[in-house]
């Protein structure tokens, strides 16, 4: 039994897209007194909105979850409360971790005389992105009950009321005063359906051309629908906006998870040339290891390498200055390998861990993979 290579990829690509998604998108402007603001290209620059639509991965994200849950939960033989809290743990230490680490390092910039606008962006942009362990360790609770579900009436019939849930939440963000409580429901019910989709293509569902091609073109259909509708075109929030397709989750967030999840498996087959090679191969490997600590620390790397830079005096393009203009967009892309080996550098520190599912390593050519979690690629 081998590892999904593709599905592989996917989590690689999604993994990749949150975080140059955010490089791209998380302007950090140096002020005369010395402190950092953040800002958005979106809000100066809507035109690039479409990007958000390849960068904005989350569906993806939570599709390759769930799929890894299903494996993981077959092959384990210890009982589902400690499959459980073993994944927990997985994804709670490396948290644990970031926080105790960022809480240290705001003592010290705190006692270095850092400008407090500086501080609450660095803590802003540090603990955001630990939204995502809520819909995340609720649906891995909640794995055993929805792969039966799937199992008895089919993933259509199981993400219809989550698919609705988020329907009745955007409603009545319309309709009604602001209601904190509908924040939780749209959350789950918006991540739930390509954690579905991904449950389901685990359990040999959803495979062939045929059912890939209907999720794309249907959520495909349903993004410019919506949009059509009135929806923000963005894939992620910008500032200023009334509506946010991302801060709750809306039907726009479910129709591009949808289109993204098929399109994913329509690329299954390049994305199996393309991991058949030893360099692709070993990037999918590496990411996919260091997953969880990618995606917590980009965010502190970004802050980090922004404020060290600002200590100079020199105000440096596309780093200090407004996202106001495609300059802007040029010198943050000159910028991102850096950024990119700041990461790497940090996250490679440590001991590889294991990959989402539980095995040690995927599939590298000449090289036997020790536990597997798809079938036979032909018949993927």
């Amino acid at each position: 039994m081998r590892r999904d290579r593709a599905v592989d990829a996917l989590r690689g690509y999604a993994i990749g897209g949150v975080v140059l998604g955010h490089w791209l998108v998380t302007g950090l402007v140096l002020a005369p007194d010395g402190s950092l603001h953040q800002a958005s290209p979106l809000a100066a620059m809507p035109a690039l909105a479409p990007a958000t639509w390849l960068l904005q991965t989350l569906g993806l994200f939570y599709f390759t979850a769930g799929y890894a849950s299903a494996r993981s939960a077959a092959r384990h033989r210890a009982g589902a409360g400690r499959w459980l809290t073993h994944r927990l743990r997985r994804l709670v230490l490396p948290t644990v971790a970031l926080l105790g680490t960022g809480a240290a390092v705001l003592l010290v910039a705190t006692v270095a005389g850092t400008p407090d606008d500086t501080l609450a962006v660095a803590l802003t942009l540090a603990v955001s992105p630990l939204w995502f362990l809520l819909p995340l360790c609720a649906l891995m609770a909640l794995t055993g009950p929805l792969r039966a579900a799937v199992r008895r009436w089919g993933p259509w019939w199981c993400a219809a009321p989550a698919v609705a849930a988020v329907a009745g939440t955007d409603l009545a963000a319309r309709l009604l005063p602001p209601a904190g409580g509908l924040l939780p429901v749209s959350l789950l019910a918006a991540w739930g359906v390509p954690y579905l989709l991904g449950l389901a293509h685990a359990d040999g569902r959803l495979t062939g051309r045929r059912a890939a091609a209907g999720l794309a073109l249907g959520g495909a259909a349903g993004l410019a629908a919506l949009i059509a509708a009135g929806y923000p075109a963005s894939a992620v929030g910008v500032p200023g906006a009334a509506m946010s397709n991302l801060n709750p989750p809306t039907l726009v967030a479910v129709a591009l998870a949808v289109a993204q999840v098929g399109l994913g498996m329509l690329a299954r087959p390049a994305l199996l040339r393309l991991t058949a090679r030893p360099g692709p191969a070993r990037a999918v490997e590496a990411v996919n290891r260091h997953a969880m600590r990618i995606y917590l620390w980009h965010q502190p790397v970004l802050v980090g390498v922004t404020a060290l830079a600002a200590r100079t005096g020199a105000t440096l393009p596309g780093l200090h200055t407004a996202p106001d203009g495609p300059g802007w967009l040029v010198a943050r892309l000159c910028w991102l390998p850096i950024l990119a080996l700041v990461l790497a550098g940090l996250v490679a520190r440590r001991r590889p861990g294991r990959l989402p599912d539980g095995a040690r390593r995927p599939g590298v050519p000449g090289r036997p993979d020790r536990v597997g979690s798809t079938p036979r690629e032909g018949v993927r």
